[in-house]
């Protein structure tokens, strides 16, 4: 081993646009956020010791670490240890969070190097095949590159890292009761493209180019197009997944106070553009109102 002590770290994530239809071939467009994070440690043990978050964290933990001991060879015992301040299931990417810190502490532990892909693969291995989870590549893919990230899922796969300075002005918000796990909702949506519904792949279809619109108007600094991408984003998404009535609500909150939303991902939480600057305290007040918690999130190192 490589050193005393391995240590990684993992961000949240927030899906822009074009989400859920990563996991179908299409095209979406994420960011991580700064403000919350998982942390993990790694250290030789006489037998393994896990030491998990939550509900849920050792056996992402477990699987984790036998996933990693499948890809490097490793032996050894170990203990390790993982914190996280993420919310728990309101869909910003936590328990992807904590398989991803776990792996690089034991990668920093074992003096091995995973290539982000690899790390984005493994991480989704982890939940997909080894936990039965549903999930797709997307948060993996954000949270392995730490940046704003647009992906195509169709044919040759493409990952294109974009400053986040291109962003507008961006909230976040959520509410702890409407939290679900996110392999809920994605497990009923893949029942439903597995059956060949109309509507359902209609909607994927249109959430693609709706991240590929986002993209461009990103990079044209058209801001309005961009949040016109993020509200059409979350109404497909409504049209063919259940969502929570909370979540319904604090889009319909935020909208109303002048500012676009979508879901950040399968849980209780959205994400959406402001305006100005001076518009957040009262987005703020509006969702505060109706008891969810909210932040002004940070994109950039």
């Amino acid at each position: 081993m490589n050193s005393a002590t391995g240590r990684g770290s993992a961000f949240a994530r927030v899906a822009l646009a074009g989400n859920p239809s990563d996991g179908y071939g299409g095209r979406t467009l994420a960011v991580v956020i700064r403000d919350f994070v998982a942390t993990a440690r790694a250290g030789a043990a006489d037998a393994d010791e896990l030491c998990s978050p939550g509900p849920g964290g050792e056996a992402l933990m477990r699987a984790t670490l036998d996933r990693f001991r499948h890809a490097i060879g490793a032996t050894g015992q170990v203990a390790l240890r993982c914190e996280t301040n993420v919310p728990r299931e309101v869909g910003l990417g936590g328990s992807s969070a904590i398989v991803i810190a776990c792996a690089r502490a034991l990668c920093d532990l074992h003096g091995k190097a995973l290539e982000r892909d690899q790390l984005a693969r493994l991480a989704l291995a982890v939940e997909a095949e080894d936990l039965g989870i549903a999930a797709g590549l997307q948060d993996r893919m954000v949270q392995a590159r730490e940046t704003l990230v647009a992906m195509d899922f169709g044919g040759q796969a493409i990952y294109e890292e974009l400053n986040p300075e291109l962003l507008p002005p961006l909230f976040v918000a959520w509410h702890p009761d409407a939290a679900a796990p996110s392999g809920v909702a994605h497990g009923e949506l893949r029942e439903r493209h597995a059956r060949g519904e109309p509507e359902v792949r209609d909607a994927l279809t249109r959430l693609a180019e709706l991240a590929a619109t986002a993209r461009e108007a990103l990079l044209a600094r058209d801001h309005a197009a961009f949040a016109r991408c993020m509200d059409a984003s979350f109404d497909e998404r409504w049209r063919i997944m259940h969502v929570d009535p909370l979540t319904v609500q604090m889009v319909d909150s935020a909208r109303s106070a002048g500012a676009s939303a979508n879901s950040a991902g399968s849980g209780g939480a959205i994400v959406g553009t402001l305006e100005t600057e001076d518009g957040w305290p009262r987005v703020r007040r509006e969702l505060e109102r109706m008891g969810a918690s909210s932040i002004r999130p940070r994109t950039c190192p």
